[in-house]
């Protein structure tokens, strides 16, 4: 049973390197005895976040405190925390017993007492009559094995896993996943866990903290995250989603992909633009009849071993993945139902690009470290700091750099049932979001530039 009292709490952390923000503003707790996992892309922050509340790396801004006890400037061999990494940095000159003792000897335990708890720790991983062995003719999961009872012997109030699976093949990942799901419940401490694998996050945690460009995106148990994402992010992020452009009627009525449906969503504003999940799970499709509410045709079937994973395009022209157990093949005329209790509804993060700009003359506006022409600069004073929107069907992106404005490379990739939505970082760390019919890859790099008369601006305290 989960204590409710905390042992770690960060507090309002940012780490920058250069400029570069790695963290920006993190908050979260971590509770005793919590198997709390850290979820999230690359780059996203996740392991600076983890090597900070090791002690590894120092926090630019904020406060880290473990047990009570403010370690923000405290070295990592005086905190109560012990890390597991990714590759296991075990001593290749040491043996198993050896590896595991390391940090006992380091603390000059009585002889007795080590082997005692070197011993413990061998037949809580698995290891018993290994000890002799030398580490390099273990196998991976072995090898992971001894890394975990190094940390554990040392009795630490909390475990650091840094992607600690992420070496090992398929079965031998899922099977080590149960062993730390059995270890954690064994030892009773908190484990804090990084990693890039939904399915690992979903199987493993009581909590996950999802995180996208430095920042918390959502904190919740696996279901909620899945059941209830936040943004369109963490929808897509965790698990297969639907996701699309919609419109809030009212409370309890949506309009997406050309249809109004029921929902159990309130509180929104009439007529609000917002992002609707469907979870493949979740839609039903059955011959055509009277009672589809969408109706298509499949474009591919492909079996998953569990269900089949069928691609669906309506006749209003919109994409969706359903998974079910029974099969349409490719081709055929299909209907689709949805409950209202299955869809669900999001705000929207932003509607337009914005950007904060100077007025340079009648003509033109400076933002993203240059100057455009913009007609609307005609009704605002020379000097005047203005807002800049821009539609996200208004970017226009080039295949090569040099045929833009400027440039920036493709990050993240949203497909939204008839269109992509694509997050574009320019080399000077601004996001752009576009709408676009055309297919591009993650770390593209693009040339950038706006649709003519596209530039719209009012005052900053518009």
């Amino acid at each position: 049973m989960q204590n409710s009292e905390s042992i770690i709490d960060i507090g309002h952390v940012s780490k920058y390197f250069g400029e570069k923000a790695a963290l920006d503003d993190v908050s979260f707790t971590v509770r005793k005895g919590e198997f709390v996992t850290i979820l999230g892309p690359s780059g996203c922050g996740k392991t600076t976040l983890l090597r900070l509340i090791a002690g590894f790396l120092t926090v630019t801004e904020g406060s880290i405190s473990i047990a009570g006890t403010d370690v923000t400037t405290i070295p990592p061999y005086l905190r109560p925390v012990n890390t597991v990494f990714q590759k296991y940095a075990l001593f290749p000159h040491l043996n198993v017993f050896n590896n595991i003792a390391f940090g006992l000897n380091l603390k000059k335990r009585p002889s007795d007492e080590i082997k005692k708890r070197v011993n413990k720790v061998l037949k809580m991983v698995g290891m018993t009559d290994y000890e002799e062995r030398d580490v390099d003719s273990l196998s991976g999961g072995q090898q992971q094995r001894v890394a975990i009872a190094r940390a554990i012997v040392n009795e630490p109030e909390v475990l650091l896993l840094d992607e600690p699976l992420a070496a090992l093949d398929l079965k031998m990942r899922k099977d080590m996943q149960m062993e730390i799901k059995a270890m954690h419940k064994k030892l009773g401490i908190s484990f804090v866990y990084v990693t890039h694998d939904q399915e690992e996050a979903l199987t493993l945690s009581d909590t996950i903290v999802v995180m996208s460009e430095g920042k918390i995106q959502q904190m919740g148990t696996p279901k909620a995250i899945y059941d209830e994402p936040a943004n369109a992010f963490v929808a897509d992020f965790i698990g297969e989603s639907n996701i699309l452009n919609g419109i809030m009627i009212e409370d309890n009525l949506v309009s997406f992909a050309g249809h109004q449906f029921e929902c159990v969503d309130k509180g929104f504003e009439s007529q609000e633009p917002v992002d609707v999940v469907l979870r493949p799970e979740d839609l039903y499709i059955f011959d055509p009849s009277e009672a589809a509410m969408l109706t298509g045709k499949v474009t591919s079937s492909i079996f998953k071993g569990v269900h089949y994973e069928m691609v669906v395009l309506t006749t209003e022209g919109y994409e969706f993945i359903i998974q079910d157990y029974h099969c349409f093949d490719a081709g055929k005329d299909v209907g689709l139902r949805v409950k209202p209790s299955d869809i669900h509804v999001m705000k929207k993060e932003r509607l337009f690009n914005t950007f904060s700009g100077t007025v340079v003359d009648k003509a033109h506006v400076r933002f993203l470290n240059q100057v455009f022409e913009c007609a609307e600069a005609s009704s605002f004073t020379l000097g005047s700091t203005v807002s800049v929107y821009i539609d996200f069907k208004d970017v226009v992106l080039f295949d090569y750099e040099e045929d833009g404005l400027f440039g920036g490379d493709v990050k993240f990739i949203l497909y939204k049932g008839n269109h992509y939505h694509l997050t574009v970082s320019t080399h000077g760390n601004e996001n752009i979001y576009i709408d676009t019919n055309d297919v591009w890859d993650t770390s593209d790099r693009v040339g950038i530039t706006f649709a003519p008369g596209s530039i719209h601006i009012t005052n900053i305290n518009s």
